[in-house]
């Protein structure tokens, strides 16, 4: 079986390579290493492969998919949980067998969400570079205090669950909002619509998929409704927030912060080396002009445990393809 990996950076040769070698998967697997994104252009490069491994930014619109089934492709294995860049309608008339990886260490992502909080909250980037440069003054670094504080969690799946275990546990009120509630979460918070978690909470974060009817939650009217000066973070999927909308509310001082791991336009800009480039997208360079924005480039899941998991997934549902084995993690048209 050989497979066309895209998006390929050193970081999924190494641990792919290395799932690789401890997987039993019977034939061998070779994998085909390829750094650019797949799409409808690069298609071609899976040519002699009987399957794909791609990542969230690789383009599976009708083209690419047509392109891939026309070479013969007949597994597109997606190195991450969502699924909202495959047009699924389009792959599954051709028979494509798609899948996942629906959980891999959830507390990667919740503890990355920790991460840009306590880092925006308490200006510790900025006092990074101060001290740098010989700048031990305080003015413009003060922060408060999480203890106390309302968090709301919109999604709690198993990384909203993780993460609300950690601000629980630093003595936070926790809210949650999610369409299927888990019975894991009643002893962390309390679960409320929309609206209110949004008018109570201090820090919003996000942990929800991409669908038609998440796409752009987090809009004018949702902004308007969170309380004066909180903070909003995303380590989920970009388009679930309205980025123009979000820097309108960042310059009339009703949104006091913003962390984003994700971006909505990510797709031309992350996983990349662009820093001897002039970057042409107007929205993301507004961004950056402001202070209280902190911005990361989709690393939530980027440890060494859930890379591991990832890979070992993966290749665990290759294998159900190869061997035509129910597979847990395929996509079907219900999911």
């Amino acid at each position: 079986m050989k497979v066309a990996v895209f998006s390929a950076r050193s970081y999924d040769r190494r641990f792919l390579d290395e799932a690789n070698g401890a997987s039993p998967t019977s034939p061998p697997t070779e994998l085909v290493y390829f750094d650019v994104a797949l799409d409808a252009d690069t298609a071609a490069l899976a040519h002699g492969c009987q399957a794909v491994c791609v990542f969230v930014n690789d383009r599976l619109d009708a083209p690419a998919l047509h392109a891939l089934a026309g070479l013969g492709v007949g597994a597109v294995l997606l190195r991450c949980a969502g699924f909202n860049n495959v047009d699924l309608t389009v792959a599954l008339d051709l028979g494509l067998f798609v899948a996942r990886v629906p959980s891999y260490s959830p507390e990667a992502v919740a503890e990355h969400t920790l991460a840009l909080v306590m880092t925006l909250n308490r200006q510790t980037h900025r006092a990074y570079n101060r001290v740098r440069d010989g700048n031990f003054m305080l003015e413009g670094l003060l922060g408060s205090t999480l203890h106390g504080k309302t968090v709301g969690i919109v999604g709690t799946g198993k990384i909203g669950l993780a993460t609300a275990r950690i601000f629980h546990g630093m003595g936070c009120t926790v809210l949650g909002c999610d369409p299927y509630p888990s019975p894991l979460f009643e002893p962390l918070g309390h679960m409320a619509p929309l609206e209110e978690l949004l008018a109570r909470s201090d820090i919003v974060t996000l942990h929800c998929p991409l669908t038609e009817a998440s796409k752009h939650m987090i809009d004018a009217a949702a902004l308007s409704r969170m309380k004066a000066g909180a903070m909003l973070v995303n380590t989920s999927r970009g388009a679930l927030v309205d980025t123009t909308a979000v820097i309108k509310a960042l310059k009339s001082r009703q949104l006091g912060h913003l962390a984003i791991d994700v971006y909505e336009q990510e797709g031309a800009l992350f996983f990349q080396d662009r820093s001897g480039e002039i970057i042409d997208d107007d929205v993301f360079q507004r961004l950056m002009t402001f202070p209280n924005v902190l911005v990361t480039g989709h690393q939530g899941f980027f440890t060494v445990e859930a890379l591991r998991e990832i890979s070992t997934a993966t290749l665990v549902n290759l294998r159900h393809f190869i061997e035509s084995t129910p597979c847990p993690n395929r996509v079907n048209a219900a999911s």
